[in-house]
């Protein structure tokens, strides 16, 4: 039998307007994202929940 497949390491994206951070492994409990939510599975709409800047203007960063 197979190993089964390995999740990819969660990344953690940056607003570069404010400078809010999402990160998917925590989540954001505020708006009702639960920790493992992946940046991909938020609708293409979300914005950041401080300044409203759309989800492009994140930038994913290391931590």
């Amino acid at each position: 039998m197979s190993e089964p497949a390995a999740h990819p390491p969660y990344r953690t994206w940056q607003c570069a307007d404010c400078g809010y951070i999402y990160a998917e492994e925590d989540g954001d409990h505020q708006e009702d994202l639960p920790p493992g939510t992946r940046w991909e599975d938020l609708p293409d709409d979300w914005e950041c929940p401080l300044c409203g800047a759309p989800k492009a203007s994140f930038l994913e960063i290391e931590v």
